[in-house]
C-alpha cells in the first residue's frame, strides 16, 4: 500500500552533518504528519522531529538549535537535516507518517525500515 524509503545515513565524524531523507509512495491521499525517530542500541525509540502537513515542527530537547526538520508535500518527502552531529546521536533513524488512503479522514501510521547514522568521536 504505502512505502517509506530512507537514504541519507552513513559514518561521520562528530561535529559533521548529514541530510537524511524520506519518500513516501503508493496509495496515497494526503499525508498528514510526518516525522523521525531514531533507536539506538539497547535503548527504546525515541522522537526525533515530527512536523505536521501545516504547522509548527517539534524536536526533541537532545537536537533542538541541531537538527531541522522540512518536508515537500508535491513530493510527500520529509527531510531532516543533522548538524553539529554528537557520538550520542548514532542510531537508526526511522522515518513515520500517518497517511489518509481515501477521502475517508482515517489515518493510517507507516514506518520506514531505517537508515543507520554512525557518528564518531
Amino acid at each position: 500500500q504505502v512505502q517509506l524509503v530512507e537514504s541519507g545515513g552513513g559514518l561521520v565524524q562528530a561535529g559533521g552533518s548529514l541530510r537524511l531523507s524520506c519518500a513516501a509512495s503508493g496509495s496515497i491521499f494526503a499525508i498528514n504528519a510526518m516525522g523521525w525517530y531514531r533507536q539506538a542500541p539497547g535503548k527504546q525509540r525515541e522522537l526525533v522531529a515530527t512536523i505536521p502537513r501545516g504547522g509548527s515542527t517539534n524536536y526533541a530537547d537532545s537536537v533542538k538549535g541541531r537538527f531541522t526538520i522540512s518536508r515537500d508535500n508535491a513530493k510527500n518527502t520529509v527531510y531532516l537535516q543533522m548538524n553539529s552531529l554528537k557520538p550520542e546521536d548514532t542510531a537508526v533513524y526511522y522515518c513515520n507518517a500517518k497517511v489518509q488512503l481515501s477521502a475517508d479522514a482515517t489515518l493510517y501510521m507507516y514506518w520506514g525500515r531505517g537508515t543507520q547514522v554512525t557518528v564518531s568521536s
